[in-house]
């Protein structure tokens, strides 16, 4: 059965950094479009913070994802730092203590994740936010691993679902937050948190992908 060794992990949160710090200016520019626009400003200190801390230190996964989440809630602005940062910290909490990470344990440390965002707010799957990609890519992973598919097809599977996801917040009417201010005038604009979790799901499926044994 294929799994990934938590030990050593930090690489896959220091990768995750470097692609959402690579994003910083596109991701400010689409949240311009229908709120403050410091999306991308925000992810990247709160992200590039936490990479140079893990940065020449033997961490896990679980360490690092820890100490991402610590840096989310407590040292960036913006709406977005306590929901990721609720996410990552259960996704520590989910595989601290295990050598191991199979899909059965992925799958668990997913659902904690997205449980911790949705304990924070009131959004749904339509309302235009970042549970447009975090939902339906949770689901194609659990339905590929029920299918019998692979560790490796089932991480496919998900970061297909997160991109689709990502790219439906287009047609959608934002319901929350700053942007739903503009009702119908929301619609036509990627959502920011949505585009960014797509980024955080691609880069996590990435690094286990690449771990696996």
């Amino acid at each position: 059965m294929q799994s990934f060794p938590n030990a050593g992990g930090g690489a896959i949160i220091e990768a995750m950094a470097a692609r959402i710090v690579e994003n910083k200016a596109y991701l400010s520019e689409i949240d311009g479009k229908i709120g403050d626009g410091d999306h991308g400003v925000n992810m990247a200190k709160g992200f590039g913070m936490a990479a140079e801390r893990i940065h020449g230190r033997d961490v896990s996964l679980s360490e690092a994802m820890a100490l991402l989440g610590d840096v989310l809630m407590g040292e960036i602005g913006g709406s977005m730092g306590p929901l990721y940062g609720m996410t990552f910290t259960e996704f520590s909490e989910a595989i601290e203590g295990r050598e191991r990470i199979d899909a059965a344990l992925f799958s668990v440390m997913l659902h904690k994740g997205l449980e911790g965002v949705q304990s924070i707010g009131s959004a749904q799957v339509g309302d235009k936010t970042l549970l447009d990609t975090f939902v339906p890519a949770v689901e194609a992973f659990d339905a590929a691993t029920n299918g019998g598919q692979s560790f490796a097809e089932a991480l496919d599977a998900l970061v297909k679902a997160a991109d689709a996801g990502r790219d439906s917040t287009i047609d959608l009417v934002a319901k929350i937050g700053r942007a739903s201010r503009l009702g119908e005038r929301s619609r036509g604009v990627l959502d920011a948190g949505a585009t960014s979790c797509a980024m955080i799901l691609s880069s996590l499926a990435d690094g286990a992908k690449s771990r696996l044994a």
